[in-house]
């Protein structure tokens, strides 16, 4: 018996990374699950992939009539919804001189208005089922990198947003919770540091202090724990914020060769 078995869960940005994989965990742990994406070919052919228990819907978060065609294809095909899962990011690189009005709102209208007008939207469903909210944000709502202004400013809000509906909802039964992952090797975190220059096991090259495991977190990683705060083995809790990531993201002070050896 899986822990999400009859339940039904919609993840937006699926077709790859973090969200394809928390897709198939969710069929292995039983659930019904709609897949959401930008990529009408890829996501077509995840569905037929994963099989008769996922479907996909195509849609562009910018545009702000998606979230209610999203939500109504959802529950037209599976009559209910248990879980949302709001992982779809615009991930563009941009500092103040080259962050205009148009990045900034296209930034914010997929991080921050979408995922926002999807819980609204799910709403009167996950009050009905008594169901749960993840929020994907980042570490770099914290302060974020140089060159990643727009999108690690729509994450903080993201995360406040997280803070205030998970105080807000548990009234209605809706449990809110969040996680800020750290470095993922994602297919497309691959991709672009090999754009940066980066060798092909760029990968392997990393030391302790970026990731003290030995091993990069995969999306498989974080999956496993979006899977458990969409289960009813994570209630009465909502309003977490999760740092999920290799070392502490506050304050921390980099580890050297052979620190990990000192008393």
């Amino acid at each position: 018996m899986g822990r999400l078995d009859q339940k039904v869960i919609l993840i937006t940005g699926a077709t790859s990374g973090i969200g394809e994989a928390a897709a198939r965990l969710c069929l292995a742990e039983g659930a019904q699950v709609m897949i959401h994406g930008l990529d009408e070919v890829a996501g077509k052919a995840l569905a037929t992939d994963l099989g008769a228990n996922a479907a996909f819907y195509h849609a562009d978060l910018r545009e702000p009539e998606a979230v209610e065609k999203l939500m109504h294809a959802t529950i037209e095909q599976y009559g209910a919804l248990h879980g949302l899962v709001n992982n779809a990011a615009y991930i563009v690189r941009s500092n103040l001189d080259s962050t205009d009005v148009t990045l900034f709102d296209e930034v914010m209208a997929v991080n921050v208005r979408s995922p926002l007008f999807l819980i609204k939207a799910a709403r009167p469903y996950l009050k009905q089922t008594k169901g749960s909210i993840v929020n994907i944000g980042s570490v770099n709502a914290y302060t974020g990198e140089p060159r990643l202004l727009a999108y690690a400013i729509s994450k903080g809000a993201l995360m406040t947003l997280s803070r205030n509906l998970g105080n807000v909802l548990p009234a209605e039964g809706i449990r809110v919770n969040h996680f800020n992952p750290g470095w993922v090797l994602t297919p497309n975190e691959y991709k672009y540091k090999l754009a940066d220059g980066l060798p092909p096991d760029w990968p392997e090259r990393l030391g302790i202090d970026e990731i003290p495991s030995g091993k990069m977190t995969s999306p498989e990683d974080i999956a496993r724990h979006i899977v458990f705060w969409l289960s009813d083995d994570s209630r009465p809790i909502s309003g977490t914020v999760m740092e999920l990531n290799q070392y502490p993201v506050i304050a921390r002070i980099p580890l050297k060769e052979g620190d990990h050896e000192s008393t």
